[in-house]
């Protein structure tokens, strides 16, 4: 249950959250959340104030947001492995001194890109570090189903380097 205390979550997100969960048909795990919280908390101590459930293709993947004391992480875990497959740096704007040095595609360009491969309206937007050093815009997108699609546009290129991932549940900050 450590774990789980850890999780910053304030009134009823969490409750909310889990509600919103029973109604949804979820992919079958093998690993757990538990396991991947495990593997993100080996990675990086630090509160854990994100938790996604998403499908990335045939693969259900969760996506855990860790502020540490230095810097906050994100790592991608496969949901049947337990194991980390993508760890990436969240910065706080574009004029970041990391983002800013690797960026050449403007923030309206980037957003152009993903409303063009999934168009409706942009509900969230990290702006990312990866583990290469490369950056890369984040878009979720709330489709005019209703469902969620989550982009990542290279900020160097325009590429979208992940455009298939449909967002189960999130509970934690937006």
């Amino acid at each position: 249950m450590k774990i789980v205390k850890s999780i910053v979550v304030t009134g009823g997100l969490l409750l909310a959250a889990m509600n919103n969960v029973v109604a949804l048909e979820l992919p079958k795990t093998q690993a757990g959340m538990e396991t991947c919280l495990q593997s993100a908390l080996a990675k990086t101590s630090g509160d854990i104030i994100k938790l996604e459930f998403k499908q990335e293709g045939k693969t259900p993947v969760y996506e855990i947001e860790i502020a540490g004391k230095d810097k906050t992480m994100e790592y991608e875990c496969d949901a049947n492995t337990g194991k980390i497959t993508e760890e990436e740096q969240e910065v706080d704007s574009i004029d970041h001194a990391l983002f800013k040095a690797k960026a050449k595609i403007s923030l309206d360009q980037a957003k152009a890109i993903a409303l063009k491969a999934h168009p409706g309206d942009i509900v969230e937007m990290e702006f990312e570090i990866e583990s290469n050093g490369s950056a890369s815009y984040e878009f979720d997108i709330r489709q005019a189903d209703g469902k969620e699609v989550k982009m990542e546009i290279d900020a160097a290129t325009g590429a979208i380097v992940e455009g298939d991932e449909h967002e189960i549940y999130q509970i934690g900050k937006e």
